[in-house]
């Protein structure tokens, strides 16, 4: 059982810019919901956790990060607008009667997922708050740092650059001046004039498939689904790397790990989910790509905010270029209404939106998001990974704690096909 014992309000340390802050495109199309992170660390009795040094900490972060404690509100077409009013963010302080070893291999289930804040969505978003945050010790000593932050305001690669700058507060350091945050989001603004599109981007305009004789994904959606973590060693990982390499034989590049492990979960769950069967079946994968690299000057390293682009299958993450993600924020622009372009809500059976699961999957890479690097003073966390995942197909390929190649990917999945698709995925790789 985990009960809350206070809540607190957090502002930054000092006097920050006010007034709306101008979001992106690739802001604008980000679910409105919050994604959740767990970070779980083991007791380290030499250093014990004080909340009074993690407000403190975080109100020094909110200071360089200050649209986090800033609140959304609705403009024209479906948008959104940052008002950077300094409210603050919400840390809520707990205490579970668990032990850490009580919690399995930290699959966001139950207890897990208890270990991460809630945000009310009933009321209105000029109430939610940007960032919230659940501090939780266990009876081990064991503690876990559950963090829900707004998506329309940031991807993973700025959450975990956030997380890591406050970690470095609250142990006491100062953040070096390549490790401020870079918030000026004109960077990613459209063309101007602004240009039509130079391509089509089905990522945005046409619809997940649904299965053959479904009008709708009603009944998909209503049907259990289960969640699980699965491990991959590193030579397991570079068997797959190799085997997707030479299946496909010259390419432009050999295929990366995400790539490569995203292809094998997809053969799986069209394997298990009998797609094969029906040839006539269609199926496709959402995936993600981090755009920061590939913009032309690239983005600044800091950059904070969403720079991530969705593609499908059907468009080869080498098109993904600077020209193509340019053509993408143009498209975005010239929508009279974005409201249709956010999907992924994430909200466990929430039906607004295209549904990504059955014959479908959803697949992020946070392969290279530095996660294990958050030390707030009681050494690294001992995993890292998602708080909740939020509907059938949809997962996450994340580096494991020991940094060495492997890799856990948690994954949800329709219960009738879970059991299948684990035996599947393993006795395949053999």
């Amino acid at each position: 059982m985990i009960t809350t014992k206070s809540i607190s309000i957090v502002v930054p340390s000092e006097p920050t810019p006010n007034g709306p802050l101008q979001l992106s495109e690739s802001d604008q199309i980000m679910p409105w919901t919050h994604p959740t992170f767990i970070y779980i660390y083991r007791s380290n009795n030499n250093i014990p956790l004080s909340f009074e040094t993690m407000n403190n900490s975080l109100s020094r972060a909110l200071a360089h990060f200050y649209p986090l404690a800033g609140r959304l509100k609705w403009i024209e077409g479906g948008r959104l607008q940052v008002d950077c009013n300094a409210i603050g963010v919400q840390v809520l302080e707990a205490h579970s009667d668990l032990k850490l070893d009580e919690l399995g291999d930290f699959a966001p289930t139950g207890t897990v997922e208890d270990l991460v804040p809630k945000i009310d969505y009933t009321t209105p978003i000029e109430e939610w708050p940007l960032l919230r945050v659940q501090l939780t010790r266990f009876v081990c000593g064991g503690l876990s740092v559950g963090v829900a932050i707004s998506h329309t305001l940031v991807d993973g690669l700025s959450t975990t650059n956030f997380i890591n700058s406050w970690a470095k507060l609250a142990r006491g350091d100062n953040l070096d001046d390549h490790e401020i945050p870079f918030l000026d989001r004109t960077v990613l603004r459209s063309s101007e004039p602004l240009m039509l599109p130079r391509f089509d981007h089905i990522a945005y305009t046409t619809k997940p498939p649904l299965l053959i004789g479904s009008m709708d994904a009603k009944e998909e959606q209503k049907k259990e689904t289960s969640v699980t973590l699965l491990k991959l060693t590193t030579e397991q990982v570079e068997v797959l790397k190799k085997r997707a390499n030479q299946e496909m034989g010259v390419t432009i590049r050999p295929y990366t790990r995400y790539e490569a492990i995203s292809g094998y979960i997809w053969r799986c769950a069209c394997k298990v989910r009998a797609i094969d069967s029906s040839h006539d079946q269609q199926t496709r994968v959402r995936l993600v790509v981090d755009g920061r690299n590939r913009l032309k000057p690239p983005l600044p390293q800091r950059y904070f905010g969403n720079a991530i682009f969705g593609t499908v299958t059907s468009t080869s993450i080498e098109r993904m270029t600077d020209e193509y993600i340019r053509s993408a924020i143009d498209f975005i622009t010239s929508q009279k209404h974005v409201g249709g372009l956010r999907s992924s809500f994430h909200i466990q059976g929430y039906t607004q939106g295209p549904f990504l699961g059955n014959p479908n999957l959803s697949l992020t890479s946070w392969i290279n998001l530095p996660v294990y690097d958050a030390d707030f003073g009681w050494g690294k966390p001992v995993y890292v990974g998602p708080g909740s995942l939020n509907m059938d197909g949809k997962a996450f390929i994340m580096s494991s704690v020991a940094v060495d190649g492997s890799l856990i990917i948690a994954l949800r999945l329709q219960a009738q096909y879970m059991d299948s698709f684990k035996k599947l995925f393993y006795e395949d790789i053999k």
